[in-house]
């Protein structure tokens, strides 16, 4: 299982099909992943699921297709 302290701030977080879908702003406590505002299409802050993460090396890869995260992931409103 992947440990919220792998994830750090600015990695690069990549869908299953390798899109780009943010950049880590940081974690929001031990089970979920902030992504920043300044790398999203609409502007906000969206929030992932460490449960999400298949494995981390210089990136956060996802174990989810990037139209599913977008559909599922939560936003900061």
């Amino acid at each position: 299982m992947i440990s919220a302290d792998q994830i750090r701030e600015h990695m690069e977080v990549l869908a299953q099909d390798g899109a780009h879908v943010g950049t880590v702003d940081h974690m929001d406590g031990e089970s979920r992943i902030k992504l920043t505002k300044n790398d999203s299409p609409d502007g906000q802050h969206h929030y992932i699921p460490l449960d999400w993460v298949d494995h981390v090396d210089q990136h956060v890869h996802l174990s989810k297709n990037a139209d599913d995260v977008r559909k599922d992931w939560s936003s900061m409103n």
